[in-house]
């Protein structure tokens, strides 16, 4: 798979990144790792010429996914990808599992510090869900979200 900065010079020379412009990475699961993953979200949808709307929902979404993943399963390590489709960026968080609960939108008292992230996410986004990972003992938490195109 390319790396971000190749995935732009390949999609104008025709190859698999033409159609469907992606990146993936892997962090720590610790709280530290949210701000790294919401920067390389940034930068690289910037250099996709993703327009800043969609940026700035993207960059919630992540931040919110990559928050659940680290504080409510045991995971080593949380992956995370962001997919250009057709008009849509589609990002999807993995865990390695261990969640008590399956990933869900619920409403939270007007006292309670956290449990909106999800609501977050729904309203930010076309669509959004949970899947099973690859190895079936982990959770990939995806949202879709409409994006535009910046003029250069």
């Amino acid at each position: 798979m390319a790396p971000s900065h190749d995935a732009l010079r390949l999609s104008r020379r025709g190859g698999i990144a033409a159609r469907y412009p992606q990146d993936v990475f892997h962090l720590p699961a610790m709280s530290a790792s949210v701000s790294k993953a919401r920067r390389r979200v940034l930068t690289v949808l910037s250099e996709w010429g993703v327009d800043e709307r969609c940026r700035a929902d993207a960059e919630l979404v992540v931040s919110e996914l990559f928050t659940n993943a680290v504080r409510h399963t045991d995971s080593v390590k949380v992956t995370c990808e962001i997919r250009l489709i057709g008009p849509r960026l589609r990002v999807e968080v993995a865990d390695q599992g261990c969640a008590e609960t399956e990933p869900r939108a619920r409403f939270s008292g007007a006292d309670e510090e956290g449990g909106r992230g999800l609501m977050l996410v729904g309203a930010l986004a076309e669509e959004w869900g949970v899947r099973p990972d690859d190895t079936g003992r982990g959770q990939v938490v995806w949202a879709c979200l409409r994006y535009g195109r910046t003029l250069r």
